[in-house]
């Protein structure tokens, strides 16, 4: 840390504590050179994951629109709100843990089908339906055959 008194970059951490509702840190220094004392902020960087659309643009990571894709898929089903922002939380946690800068948004929609297929299935297809653009009913009815077969699959093991 340079002084911004003197310019010497010797100092001394007189007192170090927590900024409320944020994650700095304000630290009150001595410089060793002037001994003049001033505070600084430290911050942790913060990196904003990228999510890679199909169609190759970028935009920041956006919580609230996995939130509403959930929220539309799970409408009239016995799914509350908490356990929509307890889904949401998961795979927010899943995606900040496993990937640094970018992201696709394939992968993301994955993470939602995987998450909604152990709630409620109706909301999985309600999803699948749209994430996966569906465009006949003979697309539709494969993905329900599929739906099947791994439902009747889970229920044996």
């Amino acid at each position: 840390m340079k002084c911004p008194f003197c310019g010497s970059t010797n100092d001394q951490v007189l007192d170090s504590r927590p900024v409320e509702h944020t994650s700095a840190v304000r630290r009150r220094r001595e410089c060793s050179n002037c001994k003049k004392r001033y505070t600084t902020f430290e911050r942790p960087e913060e990196i904003v994951l990228m999510v890679v659309k199909s169609n190759s643009s970028r935009e920041p990571f956006d919580r609230k629109k996995i939130w509403v894709g959930i929220d539309r898929a799970c409408k009239k089903c016995q799914i509350s709100a908490e356990t929509i922002d307890r889904l949401v939380s998961e795979i927010e946690n899943e995606i900040l843990s496993e990937y640094i800068m970018e992201i696709s948004s394939t992968i993301i929609g994955e993470k939602i089908l995987e998450k909604l297929w152990d709630i409620d299935l109706v909301a999985y297809v309600r999803f699948a339906s749209v994430y996966r653009k569906f465009s006949d009913i003979d697309t539709f009815m494969e993905e329900l055959k599929k739906l099947k077969k791994e439902h009747i699959k889970r229920q044996k093991v």
